[in-house]
């Protein structure tokens, strides 16, 4: 429901008290009615009706005036005297539903027309745009009204029986109606030459208890609950009745409207029964009339309506309206009032400011109620649209398409899509992470023996660096702790000891001993390809466990993804049944095309069990690169000096030194043993060929197999890394999408002789979703409607 936008001091200033003639005594037009006022202010009024009878004020606050009391307060003799017609009269409570009455002037003779209004159903759920029923023809006997609103009532109280029988039959009170109270109500709209142009709604009075033949304790409730809703509307007038004769404290209506009109803003008073007071407790209610005691902004009035025996005579309306103006001006101490509280006396007075202030609230709220109107069908509209899809009239076609619009968009996931958030964009670190790990495997070869170990360190190997664009295991002391446990998303969890991080360290004179030892009826000096098979081996061995972390890890990212898009395509479909089952038909699915990725890693880490490899020109180029490193790193390790003289070595004349009995200079150093060569005859020779001079390395035999091992890992790493993440992308990641909509089909049994069933049952609609939809409907029914009649105002 739309709270009203305008303030507390708003409805004070269009509020105030204002004097009045005793025009509506005299058959003139008061408030509304009154000729001075423009006929526009008729015809808003006329548009509020309307309204009202849209049903809208269920979702906006309209302008009304309420009618409140508690039981045996004179409620029923004001309405009377406001509106010239007689209500139903009976024991216990006699008015159970809303009465509304639509008073306008008109030159016409007077007529009475009544209908029932239902705002909800029979089972008390708000209704789209109101019902309005007519019950019975035109009235225009003022004598028969009291039957049909009777009548009337029944009707409204029973909403599960024919209206006819209501109309038509007997007209007795039973005990059985259907409801105790209702929020359906009774209009009656009323119009003639000496009626007021008012609008008011009266209401159930206040049930201070219960008897045991008629109602229930709950009843006390239910009324209170009813009244509420009215007078708690900011745009509400609450019109108080009191009767003079009960202690004012023990009147509850009076508690209520203060509980939703603190400062009595909206709230004006009347005084019934003020014949009915007690002899010499006249000055008790005095200060009420002169807004001394329970202050309104709008003031207490006091009316005096026709006694029983008046009722019994067949007292007329004008006869009424004369004797209460004879009691005011004859009946002390009503008649000696000060000038100023006389206009608050009488019901013609009453009906003329009641008149004005409905005029002034309407005025004031009608551009508002348009803006409010807009804003909450904008609301609704936006709230049906955030709904689900409404479930169409051809489920197995409906769901046929989601199936071809979610594999596709699965296809497109597969093939790549330009988001941070993508498929392939997540498994790419994966695939990183494999390689990393695969690289890492390469065998640990250091030149040295392993008493050495610690002591010496090796350079960098320049020529993988540079061609791989990470620094290479040898040649670097901190690698064996580079691979660090982490954890990334969907990655499967694998302790430290399963994660491969560089291998330990194997020295010269261990792979020598390991190639003596395998030596069988080879010549001296030749060592069989067993040594370097396995070293190759083992290597191998260690790239299981980053094949099944990387497969894992793909499995996962692939299934989460595949559950996100199945949520974006069927989480808004039926009761989620849908859903669920292609949650599981998916999860089934990439199970199936896991089993075959880890399949196929098997027979690729089989392929790699014999060393093989016909790329022979990287094999022997890498082969060199290895041997000149693992060379080179020996000799400066066990000829440094040399080596360092050779590197030093620059031909110069200071190379030569005189003697005292020469002056030819003498060679000395490098360029010594250079020179003695040259006499040898061994011309050519240059300062790095030296070393070749020297006797032979025991270990050369050690750093051939060292060069080969590693140059094949070299040249067998780079296919395995790409081979895996291949077989994984082709038959995980692009497997998902291999036969996926007949895999659906199939599983969900949609394409089947029973298709058209399990279409109808997966398309059912949450009941939450579906009672949320029909209101949000009816809600905007309603205030389109109300729309449509704010759009015909001066028409």
């Amino acid at each position: 429901m739309s709270d009203s936008s305008f303030s507390d001091s708003d409805i004070a200033a269009f509020m105030s008290p204002i004097a009045t003639d005793d025009n509506a005594a005299n058959g003139a037009g008061v408030g509304l009615s009154n000729p001075e006022l423009s006929h526009g202010r008729r015809q808003m009024l006329d548009l509020v009706n309307r309204l009202h009878s849209t049903g809208v004020q269920v979702d906006i606050d309209l302008p009304q005036i309420a009618v409140i009391g508690s039981q045996s307060a004179g409620k029923s003799s004001l309405i009377e005297s406001i509106s010239g017609i007689t209500l139903p009269r009976a024991a216990g409570t006699c008015t159970r539903c809303p009465t509304e009455c639509r008073l306008s002037r008109s030159d016409n003779s007077w007529q009475c027309i009544v209908s029932l209004r239902f705002i909800t159903d029979e089972k008390g759920q708000p209704l789209g745009q109101a019902l309005n029923e007519p019950f019975g023809a035109i009235i225009t006997n003022k004598a028969d009204v009291e039957g049909r609103i009777r009548r009337a009532q029944r009707a409204i109280l029973n909403p599960k029986k024919p209206r006819k029988h209501f109309l038509d039959g007997e007209d007795e009170d039973g005990l059985d109606s259907e409801l105790s109270f209702s929020n359906n109500c009774v209009s009656l709209q009323i119009s003639g030459p000496d009626v007021a142009d008012l609008s008011f709604c009266d209401l159930p009075g206040l049930i201070a208890s219960v008897s045991s033949t008629r109602g229930s304790a709950n009843d006390i409730s239910l009324v209170e609950g009813l009244v509420t809703s009215y007078i708690k509307k900011p745009s509400c007038i609450i019109l108080l009745t009191v009767a003079c004769e009960t202690d004012f404290e023990n009147q509850g209506a009076h508690r209520l409207a203060k509980q939703h009109d603190p400062e009595g803003r909206r709230t004006i008073g009347v005084l019934t029964k003020p014949d009915r007071i007690p002899t010499g407790e006249e000055a008790n209610w005095l200060p009420f009339i002169r807004n001394e005691k329970e202050t309104l902004e709008n003031n207490w009035y006091c009316v005096k309506q026709p006694s029983s025996s008046d009722i019994k005579k067949k007292m007329t309306w004008f006869e009424a309206r004369q004797r209460e103006d004879e009691y005011f001006s004859m009946t002390a101490p009503w008649s000696e009032l000060d000038t100023v509280y006389q206009k608050y006396l009488r019901t013609s007075n009453l009906v003329e400011r009641l008149s004005s202030i409905l005029s002034d609230l309407i005025s004031k709220r009608l551009p508002q109620i348009q803006d409010e109107l807009e804003k909450s069908i904008f609301n609704a509209r936006q709230a049906v649209s955030a709904l689900p899809k409404e479930p169409s009239n051809d489920p197995l076609n409906e769901i046929v398409t989601m199936l071809h619009v979610f594999t596709n968009d699965i296809s497109k996931h597969v093939e790549g899509i330009p988001d941070e958030d993508g498929l392939l964009q997540s498994v790419r670190p994966a695939q990183e992470r494999f390689r990393l790990q695969i690289r890492k495997t390469a065998p640990n070869f250091r030149p040295y023996e392993r008493k050495y170990a610690g002591r010496r360190h090796m350079s960098k190997v320049k020529f993988l660096t540079n061609e791989e664009g990470h620094e290479e295991v040898e040649g670097s002391e901190s690698d064996e702790n580079d691979l660090e446990e982490q954890d990334f998303p969907g990655e499967l969890v694998v302790s430290r000891q399963q994660r491969q991080g560089p291998g330990e360290i194997i020295c010269i004179d261990e792979v020598l001993e390991m190639a003596q030892h395998s030596r069988t009826r080879e010549l001296p000096g030749n060592y069989p390809f067993v040594v370097q098979q396995s070293f190759i081996g083992k290597t191998i061995q260690k790239w299981h466990i980053p094949s099944q972390i990387l497969v894992k890890t793909v499995h996962a990212l692939v299934m989460e993804h595949c559950k996100r898009l199945v949520t974006k395509h069927f989480s808004h479909f039926g009761q989620g049944t849908l859903e669920q089952r292609v949650k599981t038909i998916i999860q089934k699915h990439v199970n199936e095309c896991l089993q075959c990725a880890e399949e196929r890693i098997e027979w690729l880490l089989k392929l790699e069990d014999r060393p093989f490899s016909l790329n022979t020109h990287y094999l022997a180029d890498y082969k060199d690169k290895f041997y000149s490193y693992y060379k080179g790193a020996r000799e400066r390790d066990e000829k440094s000096d040399l080596m360092k003289l050779i590197n030093n070595y620059r031909p110069s004349s200071n190379m030569m030194e005189s003697t005292a009995s020469s002056r030819e200079p003498t060679p000395k150093g490098l360029a010594k043993v250079l020179t003695g060569l040259a006499e040898m005859g061994m011309v050519g020779i240059k300062p790095d060929d030296i070393p070749k001079l020297l006797p032979p390395d025991r270990m050369e035999p050690a750093i051939h197999i060292m060069s080969d091992v590693r140059a094949y890992f070299q040249v067998a790493y780079k296919r395995f890394a790409d081979n895996i993440p291949l077989a994984v992308d082709f038959e995980l990641v692009r497997g998902v999408e291999r036969d996926l909509l007949k895999t659906l089909y199939t599983s969900l049994g949609v394409n089947g002789p029973d298709g058209h069933r399990i279409c109808k049952e997966l398309a059912q609609e949450s009941s939450h979703i579906s009672d949320r939809r029909a209101d949000l409907k009816k809600k905007l029914e309603r205030l389109e409607f109300a729309s449509s009649e704010l759009m015909r105002i001066g028409v």
